[in-house]
């Protein structure tokens, strides 16, 4: 197990373990490196005697994040305005580092999109692991148990609620001709300009989230509503003249990609269900962007 490349190869799917867990690159590497010193800081006789490193790993990477996620709502009571979870394109290594085809319930790109990953924040600590775990990439819950410290059947009903609550909020969610199809009809009504063409592509109760992380400017609180949505998009360009705007693969279909004077800016992802858009996000917090970059 200390072969150099079998432990890069672990650190791959660890990684992207931790991430789906907790929203973020930044705290999963620290939860994979977190992971990494429990494993030194046993002796070589002790390591001899797990039976299977890799399922050993993953279980305490796992109890990692479940420690992290239970202080982590308190720490975010302090994050300035609203905050979103990291988004990272479509071709990223930590989309594609799972080891096994996750379950038909949940598909792989589906797994690192922004608006499931919005959806896993509303889950408790436990759901969340449970349903990672299980859902995507396939954990035994008996396994799942040792982790989150309950009976294999109760394990089994944490991953049949989170499950429950995601199907719930992902029912009405398009296929991804349709969702690349009205965000590129966005794009274009957004940047021509055309108001009554930009509401009309916008649930009427559409939700508009910014994440500045107080290091850069974004609404610090909800926009709601179909005018009120357009309008803000149409008004960004006269705060920052020299905005190029891309469309560009993320996990969810087709987003857009900003960046001024060659630097990335933010990234914008929608949710789209019966041909509009019910949410758009703004994630502009830099330290949230470095995949991108």
């Amino acid at each position: 197990m200390d072969d150099a490349e079998t432990l890069h190869g672990e650190r791959r799917a660890l990684l992207a373990l931790a991430y789906r867990m907790l929203g973020t690159v930044a705290d999963a590497e620290d939860a994979v490196q977190e992971t990494y010193a429990r494993w030194y800081r046993r002796s070589e006789a002790e390591r001899a005697q797990i039976a299977n490193p890799a399922a050993w790993l993953t279980r305490v990477a796992s109890r990692v994040c479940l420690d992290q996620l239970g202080s982590a709502r308190a720490r975010r009571e302090s994050y300035v305005g609203e905050w979103l979870p990291e988004p990272i394109p479509g071709e990223s290594a930590i989309a594609s580092s799972v080891p096994v085809e996750p379950l038909e319930r949940v598909t792989l790109d589906e797994s690192v999109s922004l608006a499931l990953m919005v959806v896993l924040e509303s889950l408790t600590p436990a759901e969340r692991v449970a349903f990672v775990l299980h859902d995507i990439f396939a954990v035994p819950f008996a396994e799942i148990a040792e982790t989150v410290g309950r009976s294999p059947d109760a394990a089994r009903q944490l991953a049949s609620q989170a499950r429950r609550r995601v199907q719930q909020r992902r029912a009405g969610a398009a296929p991804r001709a349709e969702h690349d199809a009205v965000a590129q009809a966005f794009a274009q009504a957004t940047a021509t300009g055309e108001l009554s063409t930009l509401v009309g592509l916008l649930d009427p109760r559409v939700v508009l989230r910014a994440d500045g992380g107080g290091k850069v400017s974004a609404a610090r609180r909800p926009v709601i509503g179909a005018d009120r949505v357009a309008r803000f998009l149409l008004g960004l360009p006269r705060l920052e003249p020299a905005a190029m705007t891309v469309s560009t693969l993320t996990p969810e279909g087709v987003g857009f990609l900003v960046t001024v004077d060659g630097r990335v800016d933010s990234v914008i992802s929608v949710d789209v269900e019966d041909g509009r858009i019910t949410a758009v996000y703004i994630v502009r917090n830099p330290d949230k962007l470095t995949l991108w970059t």
